[in-house]
């Protein structure tokens, strides 16, 4: 979502970090087009003045202009504005549960905004995550199938719902499930009112009496990210006539300019407290103002990769795959569930997009053709069309294999020819670390071009990352002269790879 203000930002930031001091015009110069930047990308003005206002006040002063990185103290003064711009501390998302249970959660917002699944989605995410045990409720009488719906929805999460009854109204509802989550020892009640196509008295006074029976321990006000600034104004709408605690913004993967997320804790005085990345019952994530000011300013989020990896990984398949790599073992097995691992963190864009100073490989890479889950799902068809044996010992891989192969996953025998070769190249590393641990993966490494092994096995899509011009690394280059300080540095953000590792444009001195 954020993409091109990050662009932008980035591009402002370059300018500033390749000069050894500045002056006052020069950060004013830059300010002045983050200003343009952030109007580009819908925030509000007011909250656009305000926040270049706070940044200017603390970048012109003689700390900035004296210091012996200034660009650098800029980037920093930047991300703390946004961040107290996005909503300051990661506490103000957390959902209190401070009262006797059941605590009952209300669930506001305009129709067609994703407040049903967004229901679902918070519940499966506490009793999963936090072991709560949750009942949801529909209040939705009006659209038709409203309460269906979120029965389906139930029965998907292994969330238990109210049952329906025809003809209560959305009051009567309420004081039911309030009452049945009591007796039935819940901790946590969800009640998911009705939503109108646009905010008007009746809805109002709907909620605002449901609010008053249930005195909700949070109020969550669900809003659709693509709607823009729609959004902030639908958000102070609500909190004009209901105590809203929290926002959950929808959508939040779509290609929207990100400027009512921006917006949002400035107008209303809200916190963000999840943001909605898809349409499957998992993509939920909370909402942490430092993480999202690290991903707008390309620094990465490399805490939300961690969890992500957490979260999908099968612990015991991992034991087991080491100890094979500790032997120097790699078959296509492996390679297969390498890429199965890949798509469910969501390919190679999603990882890469996390990692701290790999923007600008991210973008060489998608401008070529990408990794994306199409290409994956490509390799791991020529690994479905093999025999367990062919799997097993790739080098049994003759023509006459590799065209029954080809024909069986609808593909070409060069792009099988590609992933036997990437593998051939990750199995000769593989070796290396089995044989001599860190030295001999960084000579692999270099003989490799760092991950343009991996580039090759995307047939017909990511490039040989040496085409992009990437430095190609002598092969003769010793663990002994790699540089892991410089390299730990660039990973954490703090620096640039170092020449010779294979990622296009991250090894060259400015």
């Amino acid at each position: 979502m954020f993409e091109s203000l990050s662009d932008r930002l980035g591009s402002i930031f370059e300018k500033l970090r390749g000069r050894g001091s500045l002056e006052e015009k020069d950060v004013t110069e830059a300010l002045r087009e983050v200003r343009v930047a952030l109007l580009e990308a819908d925030v509000a003005l007011p909250v656009a003045k305000d926040f270049i206002a706070k940044v200017k006040e603390r970048a012109v002063g003689a700390e900035v202009l004296r210091s012996v990185t200034p660009g650098q103290q800029v980037v920093k003064i930047v991300h703390d504005a946004l961040v107290d711009m996005l909503g300051g501390d990661a506490e103000d998302a957390a959902l209190s549960f401070a009262m006797a249970p059941p605590a009952p959660i209300l669930m506001v917002g305009l129709q067609g905004s994703g407040k049903t699944t967004t229901t679902a989605k918070i519940a499966k995410r506490l009793q999963d995550r936090e072991k709560k045990k949750v009942l949801m409720a529909s209040l939705d009488t009006r659209r038709p199938a409203a309460q269906e719906q979120l029965k389906i929805l139930g029965e998907q999460t292994d969330v238990k719902t109210l049952p329906i009854i025809a003809g209560q109204s959305p009051v009567d509802i309420t004081r039911r499930a309030l009452e049945a989550a009591k007796l039935g020892g819940f901790d946590v009640v969800m009640l998911d009112t009705a939503g109108r196509l646009s905010i008007d008295e009746q809805l109002m006074a709907e909620v605002a009496e449901i609010h008053k029976i249930a005195r909700p321990i949070e109020t969550l006000l669900v809003v659709d990210s693509l709607t823009g600034q729609d959004a902030v104004r639908t958000a102070e709408k609500f909190k004009e006539r209901v105590p809203v605690s929290g926002v959950v913004m929808t959508r939040m993967d779509g290609d929207a300019r990100g400027g009512a997320a921006l917006s949002m804790r400035a107008v209303t005085g809200a916190p963000i407290k999840f943001v909605g990345l898809g349409e499957k019952l998992d993509a939920l994530d909370v909402f942490d103002s430092r993480r999202m000011a690290g991903r707008i300013l390309g620094m990465g989020d490399i805490v939300s990769l961690v969890e992500k990896a957490a979260e999908d990984l099968d612990i015991e398949k991992a034991k087991q795959q080491a100890k094979k790599m500790a032997k120097g073992e790699f078959d296509l097995n492996d390679l297969a569930d390498q890429f199965r691992q890949m798509r469910k963190m969501g390919g190679m864009g999603a990882i890469l997009g996390l990692m701290p100073g790999m923007g600008k490989a991210k973008k060489m890479l998608d401008a070529a053709g990408g990794f994306d889950d199409k290409e994956i799902t490509r390799q791991e068809a020529i690994i479905s069309s093999m025999t367990k044996a062919e799997r097993k010992k790739p080098a049994l891989m003759n023509a006459k294999r590799k065209i029954r192969v080809a024909a069986g996953s609808g593909t070409s025998v060069q792009d099988v020819n590609k992933l036997l070769k990437a593998h051939r190249q990750m199995a000769d590393m593989m070796k290396k670390m089995g044989k001599g641990g860190m030295k001999g993966m960084a000579q692999q490494m270099m003989g490799m071009g760092g991950l343009g092994g991996m580039g090759g096995a995307m047939a017909g899509g990511a490039p040989d990352l040496s085409a992009l011009g990437a430095p190609s690394g002598k092969k003769d280059q010793g663990a002994e002269e790699v540089d892991f300080d410089a390299i730990e540095k660039a990973l954490s953000g703090r620096g640039a790879l170092p020449p010779g590792m294979g990622l296009p444009g991250l090894g060259k001195k400015k």
